[in-house]
This record gives C-alpha cells, sequence and structure tokens, in this order.
C-alpha cells in the first residue's frame, strides 16, 4: 500500500509540474504574440503572467474552474470577451464566459440583482456612473477594503492603481474605490478638418459672419457653422453635406445624450471637477459634503428645469431638425453612431472617441489614401451659462464592479480576470485595438507618440490636462437606473413637439423629486436624499450658484480657435 501511495503521489507531482510548465509555456506563446507592445518588457510580462499562473491554481484547488461576467458590446469589450478570455484560460486554466449585451440590458440585470440580493454574474463592467448608487446601496463590493483584506491574496502585486486614469471617478464620497476602469473614452467635438481647412469656404465664412471658420469655443460659434455648412455649401462632391449629426428616437439611449453632460456643456451645474458642487450636471443639488441629494427642481434648489437646462434641451432639438439629416430624429445612439464616418457631415458636437478605432478604416470616405483621417477631435465648446472651471464634457469609465454578497471564491476568480484584462501585460494592446484608455502608461507608450497622427487628436487629448475635465455622472445621483429611464421619455417629448422644452424639463424635474422623495421614504443603507421643502424658484435662482438666472443674450458672438493653435496649447499643459 506504501508503493502504491508512493507512485500516485509522485504521478499526481508530474501531472502538476506538466500542467505548470503548459501554463507558462502558453503564457510565453501569448507575451510574444498577441501581447504586444506593453509597457513592460518580456520579461517583466511573463513574471507578471506568473502570478496569474500561480495564484488560479490555488482557486482550482477550490474548485472554481469557470467564472462568468457582463459587459456591453463595444470594440473593447469584443476583444476582450474574444480574445483575452481565451488567452486568460490557457494560461490560467480557468474557463471565462464574458457575455456581450446591450448597455442598457447590463444596467437593468445590475439592477435586477441588487434588488434580488442575488448576483446574475461573478463580476460586471458597468459604468461608473453608477458609483452614487453603489455608495448609498451598500450592495457592491468596496475595492480599497477588498484588496487590503480578503482580496489581497487575489490582488496582483503590479496592478499599480496610481496608473490608472479614472479612478477618481470610481471612488464614493468616503474615499473608497468601488470600481476598477476596465475602459474609458471622452464626448468630444469631432469635425471635417479637410472642409475647414478649404480657402474658399473659409472665405465665405469670415465674409458671412465676420470671424474665421475653426474650433468652436462657444455654441454660438457651433450653430453659426452647423448653419453655413447646411444652408450655404449645401454639396460636398455632389452630395449633401450637413453641419450636423444627432438622434432622437424614444429610446433609452436618447437618455445617455442628455445624462451624459450634456447640460453640464451648457453651463447648467455649479462650478466643480469632476462635477459641480453642490449642484451638479443633472441638476440635482447635494448637501454641502455631496452626500444628501436635496432635489432636482429650481423650487428645490436644484436645476433640472433652470433657464440653462432649457436652453440646452432647447439647442438639442433646434440643431437636429435644421441641420441634421432628415433621418436623425428616428435614429438610436447605436444607429446614428457610424453616420459621421460616411462622409456627409461636417461636424458634430456631441461624438464619443469610442467610435475612433472605427472612423480610421481604410476606405472610409473621412480617410486619406495614407491612413489618416481627414477628421480631427476637439473639446466640445461651451454653451452660454458655462463658466471657468465647469465640468467641460463627458466621460464614459466602464469599471469592474462586484457584489459584496456573492460567492468570495467566484469573486476572486472574477477580479483575478478583470485584473489580468486590465494588467500592464495586456493593456497597452487593448488600447491599440479600443482606443479606450485607462492607464497613464499606456497613453506615454512609444507607439502612441509615432501614430498620434492616425487618431485625430486623440492622444494629444489624453496627454493635455484637459482630459480632466471631462467626467462621468457623479456622486449626487442616488439611483441611477431609477432615475435615468426618466430622462429618455420626457426628452423624447420635446423632440415629437409634444411638449414644450421648459415643459419637458418641468416635468422631468418633478418626476425626479417624486423618486427621490421615494427613496428617502425607503431608506439607504448611506446618504439617503432629503428633499428641501417647495419654495418660490426665484429665491434660488442666481448669477452666483447653480441654478443660474436667465441670460438676457443666449446667443453671444461666435469665437473659434485654429486647430493648430489648440493642440499647441494642449502640448504646453493648458486646457485650451
Amino acid at each position: 500500500m506504501k508503493i502504491k501511495y508512493t507512485a500516485l503521489a509522485i504521478a499526481a507531482a508530474l501531472a502538476v509540474g506538466s500542467q505548470a510548465w503548459a501554463d507558462e509555456a502558453a503564457a510565453r506563446k501569448w507575451v510574444d504574440s498577441e501581447f504586444q507592445p506593453s509597457s513592460l518588457n518580456k520579461d517583466q510580462q511573463l513574471a507578471e503572467m506568473k502570478w496569474f499562473i500561480d495564484t488560479a491554481r490555488k482557486l482550482q484547488a477550490k474548485g472554481v474552474k469557470e467564472v462568468s461576467v457582463v459587459s456591453e458590446t463595444i470594440t473593447t469589450h469584443e476583444y476582450e470577451s474574444k480574445t483575452l478570455a481565451k488567452a486568460f484560460e490557457e494560461i490560467t486554466g480557468i474557463r471565462v464566459k464574458h457575455d456581450l449585451i446591450q448597455e442598457g440590458d447590463v444596467v437593468e440585470k445590475l439592477q435586477t440583482s441588487m434588488q434580488s440580493g442575488k448576483s446574475i454574474y461573478d463580476g460586471w463592467i458597468s459604468d461608473s456612473d453608477l458609483i452614487g448608487t453603489h455608495y448609498r446601496y451598500g450592495k457592491i463590493m468596496n475595492l480599497t477594503d477588498y484588496m487590503a483584506g480578503k482580496g489581497k491574496e487575489w490582488t496582483n502585486p503590479g496592478l499599480d492603481i496610481k496608473d490608472f486614469i479614472g479612478t477618481s471617478f470610481t471612488t464614493a464620497p468616503d474615499k473608497k474605490l468601488y470600481q476598477l476602469p476596465d475602459q474609458q473614452f471622452a464626448n468630444l467635438y469631432w469635425f471635417r478638418a479637410d472642409l475647414f481647412a478649404r480657402q474658399d469656404l473659409k472665405d465665405k465664412f469670415k465674409a458671412k459672419y465676420g470671424y474665421d471658420l475653426g474650433v468652436p469655443l462657444n455654441w454660438s460659434a457651433y450653430e453659426d457653422i452647423a448653419d453655413f455648412f447646411t444652408n450655404d455649401v449645401k454639396t460636398i462632391d455632389g452630395k449633401p453635406i450637413y453641419g450636423h449629426m444627432d438622434y432622437g428616437k424614444k429610446d433609452p439611449s436618447l437618455g445617455w445624450r442628455f445624462t451624459d453632460a450634456w447640460l453640464s456643456m451648457a453651463g447648467t451645474a455649479d462650478i466643480g471637477i469632476p462635477n459641480g458642487k453642490p449642484v451638479d450636471e443633472w441638476g440635482i443639488r447635494t448637501s454641502p459634503d455631496g452626500c444628501t441629494p436635496l432635489g432636482a427642481s429650481v423650487s428645490r434648489g436644484g436645476a433640472t428645469n433652470s433657464p440653462a437646462a432649457v436652453y440646452a434641451l432647447t439647442k438639442y432639438v433646434d440643431w437636429m431638425k435644421k441641420y441634421s439629416p432628415k433621418e436623425a430624429t428616428g435614429m438610436t445612439f447605436g444607429e446614428a453612431g457610424p453616420v459621421p464616418a460616411q462622409g456627409q457631415i461636417a461636424q458634430q458636437i456631441f461624438w464619443y472617441t469610442a467610435f475612433t478605432a472605427d472612423m480610421t478604416k481604410a476606405g472610409l470616405p473621412v480617410v486619406n489614401a495614407d491612413g489618416t483621417p481627414k477628421w480631427r477631435m476637439a473639446p466640445g465648446p461651451n454653451g452660454p451659462y458655462w463658466k471657468q472651471g465647469m465640468q467641460n464634457g463627458y466621460q464614459d469609465v466602464g469599471s469592474w464592479t462586484f457584489f459584496a454578497n456573492h460567492d468570495a471564491d467566484r469573486t476572486a476568480a472574477a477580479w483575478l480576470y478583470a485584473q489580468f484584462i486590465t494588467s500592464k501585460t495586456v493593456s497597452t494592446k487593448k488600447s491599440i485595438v479600443g482606443l479606450t484608455f485607462i492607464r497613464e502608461s499606456d497613453i506615454q507608450h512609444d507607439y502612441f507618440t509615432k501614430n498620434a497622427a492616425k487618431y485625430g487628436g486623440l492622444i494629444e487629448f489624453y496627454r493635455s490636462p484637459a482630459r480632466v475635465a471631462w467626467t462621468p455622472t457623479g456622486t449626487n445621483v442616488p439611483d441611477y437606473p431609477k432615475l435615468a429611464q426618466l430622462w429618455w421619455k420626457n426628452v423624447a417629448q420635446a423632440v415629437t413637439g409634444e411638449k414644450t422644452p421648459q415643459a419637458a424639463m418641468d416635468t422631468l424635474a418633478d418626476e425626479m423629486d417624486q423618486v427621490m422623495a421615494r427613496l428617502e421614504r425607503a431608506g439607504m443603507a448611506k446618504c439617503p436624499p432629503k428633499l428641501n421643502p417647495k419654495g418660490d424658484p426665484a429665491k434660488w435662482l442666481s448669477d452666483k450658484g447653480a441654478p443660474w438666472a436667465k441670460l438676457a443674450n443666449e446667443k453671444p458672438k461666435g469665437e473659434t480657435i485654429a486647430y493648430e493653435k489648440l493642440l499647441q496649447a494642449w502640448k504646453d499643459g493648458k486646457v485650451r
């Protein structure tokens, strides 16, 4: 019997040794091919992979063979699901079922899991827009404490949290990290640089408006340029040209068009980065410490139906109907996204850099024969209510999110996968594929220095101080799923003409207050709403802070800047 057990022990040891060799061989294969370039050298990459191999083996010994995670469907997550999940399985032996579904479905399933107390998935990539929700309900795991405590054994020593550029957006008022950034992209201004550079068009514009055709600094200039291309230029190469592009179908994605800082771009919120304080870009006022929501309507000190917000909605509707293709009002976010690549849009004020990879493909009407883009991106122009020090625009930060009461071993395995696909070993290549940067080391990588011309200003933007003024939804929003669904239904009524912009925003503000009142009664684990009593809106409207009083002139003279000067400002360390 002793001989038999010894033989079994030797066989088991040989099997483990063989598996270890196989795992490290797989790691070397991936490091030598797919995981290049990287901010690490190959020896450092292999050392990092060795940690993943050893750590995964401990989880396998606990019986964890597979994990399930979910994300929305964008280029970066497709790469993770199809390529990086396969690499993770080959290297660690743990299989990953990485589902790709629509963003609205991710939020819905997350909400269902929070209500039931049982997580459908082991890990989630969800927007940091939910940070206020996660903090208040207490259902989501606090990563700061997890990494220092129960999750220390499963946390990569080379994770380097300080290298992530978006952690300020995933940190709650308690200064704890609740989500780990996986991808992020900004909402910027997009324009056809080749058309803006044409001398005949520059001369015509200058003659009509009295200032230079260039990157608009304010909404007045954007409107002038939109009118110029739509009604004066009219056609380019025999095809219609439009001075604006947008979407307006009654669909959940219409809500993102507004909650993604559209009101902030107009100047609705208070001064403050990452979000206005005490009134944010949704128009929600909180207590001075940023903890307790106090109301959205002007009658409670909020700004959702303030003059600046109504102005923002009015311009959205007017521009779409006057200067966009007629199909735009019936399009969703996903349908409208590819339209500028077709070559008939001169500029777009609200354009997501997540589309960059798809806008650089050879053969597109907006790409030169040498592969460089005919278009450029720049900071979005500011509305007349906007003031220096306010949030400039929106930045989406899709982030790893885990439930606090989920199975500890499966959570650890999902956390391992999350760290793998955000690790320095793979993140540079992932950045090249999806152009959704999360690490400073990737942004500064020599690859992007050499290839910056291919990306139309994206690299310069992310290397500039401007990027910090583009921020996600902040912590003022107490329940993102419940409040976000109110926006698209009300905005749609302004698009169709069923309601005026003022009436639509009045209804939205009132409904937001009603939801927050229910949250106040129901109670939350931390910082529940406590609404201000209704009062005379006039006592809140001010020229000192939000909600801002109505301006006598909402269309000041247009201002533009030459793109070359803007790039130089970024290089000099200025916002613009």
